[in-house]
């Protein structure tokens, strides 16, 4: 999880650098992340159906090979062409991610357990982002951008390998798989819809944060690095906490509620250009709660998917998460371009409160539509 979207947080962390270096505007850094999130969106459904066929192992060292070959082509970029089609490429081991991950997961825990191993494994994506905030920032001011990249490209390749020799043989393909819908429906599709809005925010977080802290706060670009790294620890926590906390009865109702938090983390990020010490507490609510939603909904997903259907599922819901990804950063680039990040944060913390009124309209329609079931499954032992 944490190579599928290495590429994103270290175009984000080294963003400073590379509008310097290679020249490129804060509209084209944006349209970098639109490029790697559209093309996973438009390939989720097709990623999904691939893993129900060929099985979680196969396509995990896919995965990371697409990765490393990826990470090897922005560090070679000379310019915005090549940058623009590396990014491209990225976005295949995005559309695989989600669902392999999911798919080992319900192969080999517990149920039990799944919840707590759901968010442990969503966490990496944020492990990725603390790679890329710090050590790999801090690498980049010694040996350039590029050598920092060629790095994270080599450690895949190195996990490519490792996973090739230590997961589990994948089982033979089924004889006829369940129908493959591009289209999500119920539950799916509210999650599809909050991820959607959901993403648009993150996106423009992870993209533009560095630079903020750079252009209008005055820091360095390993401190302005730092604050992505900041936003990586918070989303583990964050990840880990509530995807533990997310039984079922309970689990409908998180998304919205870490919605709300991760509005009141978009207006401190706004407050930072008055009082600049609040990015830092702004960039730590954006990691616990609204990193947090997606791995949230993923959980959802595996409680509820019917047999044979968990990656499908999971890849429809990811396919909203990354065409909000894919959407967000150019509308918030089109502000920072003109230095107004203002605007810009107040736009995030609108997208947020979207993503958490359809999340309020699911968990209200849904405990509606299925009356009274999960409480009495859940209510202890004795109660009436």
């Amino acid at each position: 999880m944490a190579f599928s979207m290495l590429q994103l947080f270290l175009l984000g962390a080294l963003g400073p650098r590379l509008v310097d270096e290679l020249g490129i505007s804060p509209a084209v850094l944006g349209l970098t992340t639109t490029i790697g999130f559209g093309t996973a969106a438009v390939l989720s459904p097709a990623g999904g159906r691939i893993v129900d066929r060929i099985g979680p192992r196969r396509s995990l060292v896919a995965l990371l090979l697409l990765s490393a070959a990826a990470l090897a082509l922005i560090g070679a970029a000379p310019g915005a062409g090549l940058l623009l089609g590396a990014v491209a490429l990225g976005g295949v081991p995005q559309a695989l991610a989600n669902p392999a991950t999911n798919k080992a997961v319900l192969r080999s825990v517990p149920p039990a357990r799944r919840g707590a191993v759901t968010g442990l494994k969503q966490s990496g994506v944020q492990l990725g982002a603390f790679a890329a905030g710090l050590p790999l920032a801090l690498l980049a001011g010694g040996i350039g951008w590029r050598g920092a990249v060629w790095t994270g490209a080599g450690a895949a390749l190195l996990c490519g390998m490792w996973a090739l020799r230590v997961l589990p043989a994948d089982q033979p393909p089924p004889a006829a798989g369940p129908r493959t819908t591009l289209v999500p429906r119920g539950m799916t599709a509210w999650l599809a819809v909050f991820s959607l809005f959901l993403g648009a925010g993150i996106a423009s977080v992870n993209t533009y944060l560095a630079l903020f802290g750079a252009q209008r706060l005055g820091m360095g670009a390993t401190t302005a690095g730092a604050l992505v790294a900041v936003l990586g620890v918070a989303g583990i926590v964050g990840r880990v906490g509530w995807s533990k906390a997310a039984r079922p009865g309970r689990a409908e109702w998180l998304p919205g509620w870490l919605a709300c938090g991760a509005l009141g983390a978009a207006v401190l990020l706004a407050a930072a250009l008055a009082a600049g010490p609040l990015v830092w507490v702004g960039a730590v609510a954006v990691g616990v709660f609204a990193v947090s939603g997606n791995a949230v909904s993923m959980v959802l997903v595996m409680q509820r998917a019917a047999p044979g259907r968990a990656g499908q599922d999971s890849a429809l819901v990811a396919a909203g998460f990354f065409a909000g990804f894919a959407v967000g950063p150019p509308l918030f680039g089109l502000l920072a371009q003109s230095g107004r990040y203002g605007p810009g944060w107040l736009l995030v913390a609108a997208e947020f409160a979207a993503a958490g009124a359809v999340a309020f309209l699911w968990a209200v329609r849904d405990r509606r539509d299925r009356p009274g079931r999960l409480d009495r499954a859940h209510r202890p032992e004795g109660k009436t």
